[in-house]
C-alpha cells in the first residue's frame, strides 16, 4: 500500500460575519490599495495579494462573546507612520488607543511608546520605569497599530513591509506552546522563526502563563504576552498568546470572526490522517464553491475549515 504524501496546507481564508458584507468589501478595498474585490462561495471576500481572501458572511445579529480562540487578523503595509495618518484622517475608521503604561497614556502606534526590547514585544511596568529613568527615548519609526472597520471588526496593520498583503492570524490559546505542538503534529507546519520550536517536551507543553503584563496593550492594565508561539501556514503567521482571563475560551463558530480556513490537494488523505489522529471533526465532507471542505476544531475550539483546492 502508497502512503500519501502530505504537503502542509496552504491559508486560504478568513471567514467573518457581517450585517452588511457588500459595505465590509469596499471598506477594506479603499483602504488597502492592494486589495480587491472577489467572491468565494457565493459570498462577498476581500482578495490579499498573497491569494488569501476575507470572506464574509451575511448576519443581521453579530456575536462576539464568549471570547474564542480567534482575536484579530493582520495586514502588513509598507509604512506604518504614513498609513496611521491615513487612517486617522478618514471618517468610519476608528483606532484603538494602545495604553502606554506610563499613568493613563496611549497611542496610535506602538513606536510612539517603548514597544520592545530586541524581539521581544511588550515591556514591563518595571522596564518601563527604568528606560524613562535612564532617559532612553521612545523609538519612533516602524510600528503597530489597531483599528475597528465594520461591525467592530478589530483589525491590525504593522510595518515596514517589503509589500503590503494579509500578514497573521492572532489568536489566544489556553497552552500557547500545547497550540504550537498541534498544528505541528496534525498540519505539519512549521514553527514561526521568531519563536522556533517550542523550548518543552510535548508532554509538558502546558506552561503556566506570566504573572507580570506588559505595555503597550489595548487594556489599560497591560497584556499577558508570555508564553507565546506560532506557526507559518503558507504565509501566514498563526500566533499565540495566552487566554487574558479565567474563563475557558469557547468555540469560534457563530461569533464575528466565525473560522479559518486551509486549503489541501488531498482532502480524502487528509480526512483520514486527522480522523486516526483522534482530531476532532466539526462535520462531515460537504460541497462548498465548486470543490468541497470539511470542518475541524483545533485545540482552544477554534474552528477551521479544510478546502480542496488541486
Amino acid at each position: 500500500m502508497i502512503r500519501p504524501t502530505f504537503t502542509p496546507p496552504r491559508f486560504h481564508h478568513i471567514h467573518l460575519r457581517s450585517t452588511d458584507p457588500e459595505r465590509a468589501v469596499a471598506f477594506y478595498t479603499d483602504l488597502f490599495a492592494s486589495a480587491t474585490v472577489g467572491e468565494w462561495g457565493g459570498m462577498p471576500a476581500v482578495c490579499s495579494p498573497n491569494n488569501v481572501m476575507i470572506v464574509f458572511e451575511q448576519d443581521d445579529t453579530i456575536r462576539t462573546e464568549p471570547q474564542s480562540a480567534l482575536w484579530h487578523f493582520g495586514w502588513q503595509v509598507t509604512d506604518s507612520r504614513a498609513m496611521v495618518a491615513d487612517f486617522l484622517a478618514r471618517d468610519g475608521v476608528s483606532s484603538c488607543p494602545l495604553y502606554t503604561g506610563v499613568d493613563d497614556g496611549h497611542v496610535p502606534i506602538s513606536s510612539d511608546t517603548w514597544f520592545k526590547t530586541g524581539e521581544t514585544l511588550g515591556v514591563t511596568r518595571d522596564r518601563l520605569n527604568e528606560l524613562r529613568a535612564a532617559g532612553e527615548p521612545v523609538p519612533g519609526g516602524a510600528g503597530f497599530a489597531y483599528f475597528t472597520g465594520p461591525d467592530d471588526t478589530l483589525f491590525e496593520i504593522i510595518g515596514d513591509m517589503d509589500r503590503e498583503r494579509i500578514d497573521h492570524v492572532h489568536m489566544w490559546h489556553e497552552d500557547p506552546y500545547c497550540a504550537q505542538l498541534w498544528y505541528e503534529t496534525h498540519f505539519l507546519v512549521p514553527p514561526r522563526d521568531k519563536f522556533g520550536p517550542v523550548p518543552v517536551p510535548a508532554d509538558e507543553c502546558k506552561v503556566p502563563r506570566t504573572t507580570e503584563r506588559t505595555f503597550p496593550a489595548l487594556n489599560s492594565e497591560g497584556m499577558f504576552r508570555a508564553p507565546a508561539a506560532g506557526v507559518v501556514v503558507g504565509d501566514i503567521n498563526l500566533t499565540w498568546y495566552p487566554n487574558q482571563g479565567e474563563t475557558p475560551l469557547q468555540s469560534s463558530l457563530g461569533q464575528l470572526m466565525d473560522h479559518i480556513a486551509f486549503s489541501v490537494t488531498d482532502l480524502d488523505a487528509w480526512t483520514q490522517k486527522l480522523r486516526a489522529e483522534g482530531v476532532t471533526f466539526l462535520s462531515d465532507e460537504y460541497p462548498l464553491a465548486d470543490t468541497r471542505a470539511i470542518m475541524v476544531e483545533g485545540p482552544s475550539r477554534e474552528a477551521i475549515e479544510i478546502v480542496e483546492m488541486g
